[in-house]
């Protein structure tokens, strides 16, 4: 069953950094115009300015696409990472998708509901497993413990809910705002916030200010192993 699994969860990751091989850089002209070299060169041709500075060159295309690629490539990481946090989530502790997943609505200035979604949920009742979901509860103690979070309120936890990255080296305050906003939407739903980094990196600033807003922050190591930790109790 665990290689099943396993194969399950590369072929999932794979899955999304296949789609990088056939990235084409667009150049501003929309989310379907991929450039070839051809394409490209006659683009820049017909620029006076850019083709006099000699910028139609193929080196320059390459430099676009290898710019360009590199993100796409952290992007499908990071997509593929989330798919396999609820992936392990329903696999390791017997939940459907509806009920590894968690969004919340909010009405905007306008008068419209907006729905948010973060990338994963654990709902003790939904546990069928009386040994896991007691592993749960007492990892939300400990990670509440850990957080200063009274007592009385860990009590009545209803679970945890997750935001998921592959890393985190942005400084982007309006991400960093969504991400506490979503923190305090849990919180008032009863959810314990985590953020999952998956890899090292993530920027020491960004840590500490989320840990204190009180997101539990699951690092590096911790959140590479899951699977792991779930199956044998650590998590």
């Amino acid at each position: 069953m665990h290689e099943n699994l396993e194969e399950k969860y590369l072929r999932l990751l794979l899955k999304r950094i296949e789609i990088c091989r056939s990235y084409k850089p667009r150049f501003g002209l929309g989310a379907k115009a991929e450039l070839s070299l051809q394409q490209f060169q006659q683009l820049y041709n017909s620029d006076p300015f850019y083709q006099w500075f000699g910028l139609d060159n193929a080196l320059v295309y390459s430099a676009h696409k290898a710019a360009g690629g590199i993100t796409s490539i952290y992007r499908q990481i990071g997509l593929g990472s989330e798919e396999l946090f609820r992936e392990i989530l329903q696999d390791w502790l017997g939940l459907d998708e509806s009920q590894a997943a968690w969004s919340y609505s909010i009405e905007m200035d306008s008068g419209k509901i907006r729905t948010l979604k973060l990338d994963g949920r654990i709902p003790l009742a939904d546990i069928q497993s009386i040994q896991k979901r007691e592993r749960i509860t007492q990892w939300l103690r400990q990670a509440a413990a850990q957080l200063g979070i009274a007592p009385e309120l860990t009590s009545v936890l209803k679970g945890a809910v997750f935001e998921v990255r592959q890393g985190y080296k942005s400084k982007d305050s309006k991400r960093q705002n969504a991400d506490i906003a979503n923190a305090v939407s849990a919180y008032t739903q009863g959810y314990l916030p985590v953020v999952v980094v998956f890899s090292t990196q993530i920027d020491t600033d960004v840590a500490a200010r989320y840990e204190r807003q009180r997101p539990a922050a699951k690092a590096a190591g911790l959140s590479l192993t899951h699977s792991h930790e779930v199956e044998h109790g650590s998590l």
